[in-house]
């Protein structure tokens, strides 16, 4: 395993992170579950990242009972707070992040995490009560750090504006050769800022992996073929995304790399992008996946990606 800075945090993050995201307690076993999130911290895997409302507590619940085996400081655990957790309980509030973080802490059965993120922004708590609470949590040693996913450039600004000592450190955008909409603003600004990108969706829902084929139902396993989750990856199985897709192929075989493993390795070309977060659902997959760490693409292949790409890359 590789590892780089998150931002200026000072943290050491693993290029490659385990994410939860309908998967540990939601579409996964817990024996499968615990088995992943084991093999993942034996190959280096050292960030654990998930969110409350990921099977509404379930996956928190879930990776609480995982690791309480194992020793807290031999991994990086990330939680997120914002979507509804019930009818009444959702937002960016003063009241929602203290009472989130403690529930959150309860469900991981640790006293801290080391991430704790606005999964979105909140339009509907002033900015200001937003970063308070934030730095509260912080100051209480129930987070060491705060970052955001999916903030636009101009709440990031915002944010930095009126921050004082306890500023964002990470951004969690959508990347990935098929949807590269953060290079043109997000991490340039984040760069100045000194907030690291710790990445979801690198292989784009798994397209990237070249298993969705044009013309053809998807496989049975697959998440495409869940009907409660399917319609999240629409987007990417087009038939025209799919053929393009399919041309990636042989250059992933001159690279002697697994179709995963070139996807992972494009997202990490980028030195601003600090951790790739994969899901899993057999440890196989991970194992083929943290083989992306390290590796460097030369130019000929990246002008070779981005020609095959081109007619169906989302900027």
């Amino acid at each position: 395993m590789h590892y780089r800075e998150l931002g200026n945090s000072g943290l050491r993050v693993s290029e490659i992170a385990l994410g939860s995201w309908l998967t540990y307690g939601v579409t996964v076993d817990g024996r499968r579950a615990r088995e992943c999130v084991g093999r993942a911290l034996d190959l280096g895997i050292n960030l654990i990242d998930t969110a409350n409302m990921y099977g509404r507590g379930s996956a928190e619940t879930l990776l609480g009972e995982t690791l309480s085996g194992f020793d807290r400081g031999s991994y990086l655990l990330a939680t997120k707070v914002y979507f509804p957790m019930s009818d009444s309980d959702r937002g960016l509030s003063r009241e929602q992040i203290r009472k989130q973080i403690d529930a959150s802490l309860k469900r991981l059965q640790t006293e801290y995490v080391d991430l704790y993120q606005c999964h979105r922004y909140d339009s509907e708590t002033p900015l200001e009560e937003t970063m308070e609470a934030m730095s509260e949590v912080v100051a209480a040693g129930k987070a060491r750090y705060i970052g955001f996913s999916q903030w636009s450039p101009k709440q990031i600004r915002a944010a930095a504006a009126i921050a004082d000592k306890t500023r964002f450190v990470s951004s969690q955008p959508q990347y990935s050769m098929l949807h590269r909409k953060p290079e043109r603003r997000v991490f340039p600004l984040c760069e100045q800022l000194g907030i690291g990108q710790i990445v979801y969706s690198p292989l784009a829902q798994g397209v990237l992996t070249g298993k969705y084929l044009p013309n053809s139902a998807p496989p049975a396993d697959a998440r495409a073929a869940n009907p409660k989750i399917g319609r999240k990856i629409r987007r990417f199985t087009e038939d025209s995304v799919l053929r393009a897709v399919q041309q990636l192929k042989p250059i992933a075989e001159r690279c002697s790399l697994t179709m995963s493993q070139l996807a992972l390795a494009w997202v990490l070309r980028d030195g601003r992008v600090s951790s790739a977060i994969i899901g899993a659902s057999r440890p196989e997959q991970i194992e083929e996946n943290v083989r992306a760490a390290g590796i460097t693409l030369d130019s000929a292949t990246l002008a070779a990606i981005d020609g095959v790409l081109e007619v169906v890359i989302r900027r």
